[in-house]
């Protein structure tokens, strides 16, 4: 199926977004509390736990400007987005509208990459996993606990899309307990009502005690951007996820309303309250994490293993949606024929196994080179995928430039999430992952990653070029 031909085809051909099969095969095996569970915990990745005690060592409180920043472009993308998903959902979201907006090529492109990452992804997220369970458990190997969480997620996948679905329901469930219990309680202890808190509870001093708010200046802000912006990669997938849902329509319409409260309380709201219950110079915040050290301020026995368990299931819920999403991408470029063909098939269950396969086998290469090879191919690989988040909304921001036209021109009544202020504030969200992507370059902490994915990026392109001409070609012989 070709999603270049009609609005309908990229989507349900009967125009019915309710309809129980969707048309490319799929089972609609997601209800509706598994897609807004998908929706609420994909933007809570491990990277939020393990990665902010960085940035705020970096930026000070400032870091909330950076998270502010950050969580409005996406919050601006995730919009965007909203609106061609929900007029034509499609498992291959983006890919498939920036195939129809822009042409075959940007298609190919820019899902084949997100492929890409998202394999790589599966290797980081497994050893993560894999390190915190030999902690645990030391009889088993590092390499034989990233084994078995592959396995066993892999088999969860090929079992049906309500499995997958299921897992991530809990998972994603257990991520949005913990924060919105780390808030509450956080709040409390830092106005000094939380009874038996170690925490004096100072208030929002801390906010300027230590320097000021921005005590590392103004250029701290953009190096905060930098160290943040991926950890937000991921709020997409209910865009894919949709496509298998019992009302696809309605469930992104859902998720995108809901994106600006989730960002403001998972992210914003959290590094909040790290940063009003300890002064953002704390060493415990880089030590031991920002949120093990907050805890562990109030009082909270055996913070550093509850952390452990909230980190665990952030990694295998990041896992778990990794060969989901890595999977349906292949097999929505496998149905547009941009992937072998095996990749569209789909056995009685509804469940792409090719894809599946395909995705983990890529996967488990690169856990292999992780552990044989972490200072050449597999940092290559990590490197190579880094800035492919950025790479992706952008490609969204300018698929949503396009597909606006050809939404009004077809079929206006779709068009029930729209875009603000478009299309200067589409034009403004581009500019300004421009403007990071350039400040990567400048950035010599993050120069390699942005040069060797730019390479990578370029290679695909001229793949997906080449294709495309020779498509034409044929077409007109």
């Amino acid at each position: 199926m070709s999603s270049t031909t009609t609005l309908q085809k990229a989507g349900d051909p009967s125009g019915n977004s309710g309809d129980t099969q969707p048309s490319d095969g799929l089972k609609a095996g997601l209800k509706n509390r598994h897609l807004s569970m998908i929706a609420i915990g994909g933007v809570i990745g491990a990277g939020l736990f393990v990665g902010s005690g960085g940035g705020i060592a970096k930026a000070g409180p400032a870091i909330l400007i950076s998270y502010l920043l950050v969580g409005a472009m996406v919050v601006f993308v995730m919009r965007m987005l909203g609106e061609m998903a929900a007029a034509s959902p499609n498992s291959g979201s983006f890919s498939a509208y920036a195939d129809r907006a822009l042409g075959r090529w940007a298609g190919f492109s820019i899902g084949w990459l997100y492929w890409f990452f998202w394999v790589v992804v599966l290797a980081v997220e497994a050893t993560a996993g894999a390190k915190i369970l030999e902690g645990w458990i030391p009889a088993v190997p590092q390499w034989g606990w990233a084994l078995i969480v592959m396995v066993v997620l892999t088999i969860t996948n090929l079992g049906s899309v309500s499995s997958y679905g299921e897992f991530e329901f809990w998972f994603a469930g257990i991520k949005v307990v913990a924060i919105g219990a780390f808030v509450i309680v956080g709040m409390l202890a830092v106005f000094g009502v939380l009874p038996g808190s170690d925490n004096p509870g100072a208030g929002f001093a801390h906010l300027t005690d230590a320097g000021g708010f921005m005590p590392n200046g103004w250029g701290s802000i953009l190096t905060g951007v930098l160290m943040v912006v991926f950890s937000f990669m991921g709020s997409e997938i209910v865009t894919l996820a949709a496509g298998e849902s019992e009302d696809p329509r309605r469930a992104v319409t859902k998720a995108t309303n809901s994106v600006i409260w989730r960002i403001g309380v998972f992210y914003l709201g959290s590094i909040f309250i790290v940063l009003t219950l300890l002064p953002w110079n704390d060493k415990s915040i880089v030590e031991k994490g920002s949120y093990v050290a907050a805890l562990d301020s109030i009082g909270i026995a055996h913070a550093g293993q509850i952390m452990n368990v909230i980190v665990l299931t952030a990694v295998l819920s990041c896992l778990n949606s990794g060969m989901y999403t890595a999977s349906r991408m292949a097999f929505s470029l496998g149905e547009r024929g941009d992937a072998p063909k095996v990749f569209a098939k789909v056995n009685k269950r509804g469940v792409p196994t090719a894809a599946i396969l395909g995705s983990v086998v890529f996967g488990f290469a690169a856990v292999y080179f992780n552990y044989t090879s972490p200072d050449t191919v597999f940092s290559f690989l990590l490197n190579s995928s880094g800035a492919i988040a950025l790479f992706v909304w952008l490609v969204i921001c300018l698929t949503q430039l396009r597909m606006r036209k050809i939404l009004v021109r077809e079929a206006p009544e779709k068009l029930t999430v729209k875009m603000w202020l478009f299309p200067y504030l589409t034009w403004a969200t581009a500019a300004m992952i421009t403007f990071v992507l350039a400040y990567m370059v400048y950035d010599k902490d993050n120069r390699e990653t942005v040069m060797l994915s730019l390479l990578v990026a370029a290679v695909v392109l001229v793949i997906g070029v080449v294709r495309d001409m020779r498509r034409k070609a044929a077409a007109r012989a």
